[in-house]
């Protein structure tokens, strides 16, 4: 064979450098995408893995039990809707049953929650190192893939809200027992705020955040969005707020100030409630229209304050009590937070018969002021999820 007839198939240099250049575009390009793909990957699951090594060191740490995810699934029948017992801004809670056979209330954070792993950190961290009896008490928590979880004692008779705000259950709740449940709320704020290692704030109790045991005992639940606080330091301020609309205090909504007055707002609302069985509704658009605390301040200038009274309670009520609760009430919830009482002299106004201040005008009362239009606009800019409120305070 000659060199003629191997002509055809020699192939220059440049056909050369096309066919590399042809091959290796899409290799490289293959390569460079793989690379993104495990670079954000790993990125991700170090994302993950520092925040399940911050919970199991926070777990290690305390006096909890970190659940694997068969097991809770296992306990609520693969969270079967019969077992939802509540829902809330952080997520649906499940009543569980573990393989013991002891019973558990499991808080699931749903992906569309006003919540999220902030707050799931938040709460683990507080109500762990939270030990007293008036408080839920946390078993432990599981963080596997997507899930987010809480497990927590079981209170067999839910939340207060359940019975205070129906008129049939309402009337299993006599005037002692509401007056032992008030009692024991104050006691268990009065420890957050002044006997815990930490000052906690908690910043949202209400009536469903008070779960009742199968004796009916209340517990003060969902440490969430609590703030702790370290010191001397008895308030703080935020850009974000984040609450219940009809139990945060006037300071809080307009300013973002939280304090342990803002907790003795909420207390003194919670109190109102107990006593009248009628949840302490919002602000209208007209000023004629006021909320359960206005109605509270009319009655009470009008010394008909009995009349506020829940139609359930009124043939076991002591009428002397009943006052000196509404009055401390009202005390609560002044508008002024330096007005308000603590809760250590709440709680002992509460258990003494101590002469009481005459009240000034409570928060989130109509009046003809610029206060008030402020306090009205912010209201109305709030969105609401699940009773959770929040609203973001531009300029701060």
């Amino acid at each position: 064979m000659d060199a003629s007839e191997l002509e055809p198939l020699t192939v220059s240099k440049k056909s050369k450098r096309t066919i590399v250049a042809v091959v290796i575009a899409p290799i490289s390009g293959m390569l460079l995408l793989s690379i993104y793909f495990i670079y954000r990957v790993r990125r991700n699951d170090a994302g993950k893995s520092k925040i399940e090594d911050d919970i199991e060191t926070q777990v290690n740490a305390l006096d909890l039990l970190l659940f694997d995810l068969p097991t809770i699934t296992g306990a609520t029948n693969n969270f079967m809707f019969e077992n939802k017992i509540g829902q809330g801004g952080f997520g649906p809670v499940y009543k569980g049953k573990l393989v013991n056979g002891q019973e558990v209330a499991v808080k699931r954070l749903s992906r569309s929650s006003g919540q999220g792993i902030t707050e799931f950190i938040n709460e683990v961290k507080l109500i762990a190192k939270l030990q007293h009896r008036n408080l839920v008490r946390l078993l432990g928590c599981c963080i596997q893939g997507q899930e987010r979880l809480l497990v927590y004692e079981y209170m067999a008779n839910g939340s207060l809200d359940s019975f205070i705000f129906d008129h049939t259950k309402g009337g299993l709740l006599k005037w002692p027992q509401r007056l032992y449940i008030i009692l024991v709320i104050a006691r268990g704020l009065l420890y957050l705020h002044q006997d815990s290692r930490l000052r906690i704030i908690h910043r949202d109790l209400k009536a469903s955040n008070v779960l009742l045991d199968d004796e009916l005992n209340p517990k003060i639940s969902d440490f969430g969005i609590a703030k702790a606080f370290g010191g001397d330091q008895t308030e703080g301020n935020t850009n974000r707020v984040v609450g219940t609309y009809g139990y945060m205090a006037p300071e809080y909504v307009i300013g973002g100030l939280f304090s342990i007055k803002s907790d003795v707002f909420s207390f003194g609302v919670l109190l109102l409630e107990v006593i009248s069985g009628n949840k302490n509704r919002a602000l209208y658009h007209t000023t004629d229209t006021v909320n359960l605390v206005g109605y509270a301040w009319t009655l009470w200038k009008e010394g008909k304050a009995l009349q506020l009274i829940d139609s359930n309670v009124r043939d076991s009520c002591v009428a002397s009590e009943v006052l000196r609760c509404i009055h401390i009430s009202l005390l609560c919830v002044q508008q002024c937070p330096e007005d308000r009482p603590n809760m250590t002299l709440a709680l002992r106004m509460l258990e003494s018969e101590m002469e009481l201040a005459e009240p000034k005008d409570p928060g989130f009362f109509p009046r003809k002021v610029s206060y008030g239009a402020e306090l009205l606009k912010k209201q109305n800019e709030m969105s609401s999820n699940d009773e959770l409120t929040t609203t973001s305070l531009h300029g701060r």
